[in-house]
């Protein structure tokens, strides 16, 4: 079959290892290893998930070492979340540009010596800055490894199951964060929790520098000085609104009041509009008003928020619920947890098959029937209920994250071009770290204190039938927006 222009990729020869010229003006060397780029970039990505959820266990032990009240501990994990969400999409944009490959080696070099740096920190305040780097390395690995494996795979079939597999590996950061983080606070204390990332993004750098061969678009080759400008005022102003609405929301959660939330809001909103009045002037736009006319792309991307927003949230609040409500340590409520994170982490790959062989909406649509059936099981628990009680709950969420994780990350890709591969990857984390940061916030909200257990209770059956609704409206979305048969 014919390809389409938009796939026009260079044709590997699997026996070779080396890819034939092709139209467009693309020059690539196909890798000899795909399976081995594929696992460096896993690594890549596992570390950015695990520090989203290995720092919480140490909470307790640095700060009281760093003499930290509740509010600094909560910025330690603040400022990696705002400044991951704040730059997903300039990061992907720097990726088209320059080459992902590239890209992905400075995103491990800034990971890595943030790493070494928190874990070295003499202060809270070297601790947070340390994190908010952290943050900024992640935010260039996410798009960018997902846009090397994007370039290693060009036909779509085999690009949805190596999709997979990263999402699966990814996933398993999630359970592997609370025990790994446990295991190395009691052993070596809490600075071993961000040291421990320092040799092996020296040895994910060494794997790529040696795997990967440079990758090279036709926009970001010879075409001219304003081919290798990023769009800095549409840049500025979308970190601005991004970082000043995630702060918002989550100085909301954290009970800060109106006045700082709406201020934030506020500016937030001014950049929102700079953004817009940037994007309409821009002859290369951040974000492509086409792209967003692409009814696949838009749907997809949405789905993926309802996805983190309902999922990300409710993970919070049934934290608080084991930890809080039952009294579990944070060892037994991690491993407790285990019911979610593993079927996540465990279908993904199955998922990426799935999607490869029908596309992405049939296992779209079924994971977010079979969420909202765990999400309506919230009305079921109280305070002195079984944990079997819990767990459908907990199986329905993570069985519909599972099958949804793959397939949605597939669909946004699948409604680009490749050249706009970096991109497409930077919308779509952008779309579910934003969608997480806020859902944190209002599920905080709604639930309030674990302290208060009859109200955080009354909370929690509330958020179970509003959060399935939500995915139950992204199944319905998905339906209308994205295709029903795979790209041939």
């Amino acid at each position: 079959m014919a390809k389409s222009t938009r796939d026009r990729t260079p044709d590997i020869d699997r026996s070779a290892g080396r890819s034939a010229p092709t139209g467009g003006g693309l020059r690539r060397s196909a890798p000899a290893r795909p399976g081995l780029v594929l696992a460096t970039m896993c690594v890549g990505m596992f570390l950015v998930l695990l520090d989203v959820t290995v720092v919480n266990v140490a909470l307790p032990t640095l700060g009281a070492q760093l003499h930290s009240d509740v509010a600094g501990m909560q910025w330690v994990v603040d400022s990696y979340t705002v400044a991951l969400a704040a730059l997903l999409l300039t990061a992907g944009t720097l990726g088209d540009l320059r080459g992902h490959s590239r890209m992905v080696l400075v995103g491990l070099a800034l990971f890595g010596a943030a790493s070494a740096a928190a874990g070295l920190a003499p202060s809270l305040g070297f601790l947070v800055g340390a994190r908010a780097v952290q943050g900024v390395g992640a935010a260039i690995l996410l798009p960018c490894t997902m846009a090397v494996i994007s370039d290693t795979f060009p036909d779509q079939r085999a690009r949805a199951r190596a999709l997979g597999i990263w999402a699966g590996v990814s996933s398993l950061a999630l359970p592997a964060g609370p025990v790994l983080g446990g295991l190395l606070v009691t052993a070596a204390g809490w600075r071993a929790v961000f040291l421990v990332n320092v040799p092996v993004v020296v040895a994910a750098m060494v794997a790529c520098t040696r795997l990967v061969p440079p990758s090279g678009h036709p926009r970001a080759g010879g075409r001219g000085r304003a081919d290798h400008q990023v769009d800095r005022t549409g840049a500025l102003a979308c970190t601005v609104a991004l970082a000043t609405a995630v702060f918002a929301v989550i100085e909301w959660g954290r009970g800060a009041g109106v006045p700082v939330a709406g201020a934030a809001l506020g500016v937030a909103a001014c950049a929102l509009t700079a953004f817009g009045y940037a994007e309409r002037r821009a002859a290369r736009p951040l974000l492509p008003p086409a792209l967003m006319r692409s009814h696949a792309f838009v749907g997809a991307n949405l789905v993926a928020a309802a996805m983190n927003f309902a999922g990300i949230g409710t993970i919070f609040v049934a934290t608080l619920y084991l930890q809080e409500v039952r009294g579990h340590s944070p060892l037994r409520a991690g491993l407790e947890l285990l019911p979610l994170f593993v079927p996540l982490a465990a279908l993904s790959p199955l998922t990426g098959r799935l999607t490869a062989r029908f596309g992405p909406r049939p296992p779209m649509v079924a994971g977010l029937c079979v969420g909202a059936a765990g999400l309506v099981a919230l009305l079921l628990p109280t305070a002195r209920s079984s944990y079997a009680v819990f767990l459908p709950a907990l199986l329905g969420l993570g069985v519909g994250m599972g099958l949804l994780t793959a397939a949605v990350v597939t669909a946004a890709m699948n409604a680009v071009s490749r050249d706009r591969a970096g991109l497409a990857g930077g919308v779509n984390n952008t779309a579910r770290q934003s969608a997480g940061a806020l859902g944190v916030a209002v599920f905080g909200a709604v639930t309030g204190s674990p302290a208060h257990v009859r109200a955080f209770l009354a909370g929690v059956h509330v958020l179970g039938p509003a959060a399935a609704c939500v995915w139950l409206a992204a199944a319905v979305l998905t339906v209308a927006t994205v295709p029903a048969q795979p790209s041939s």
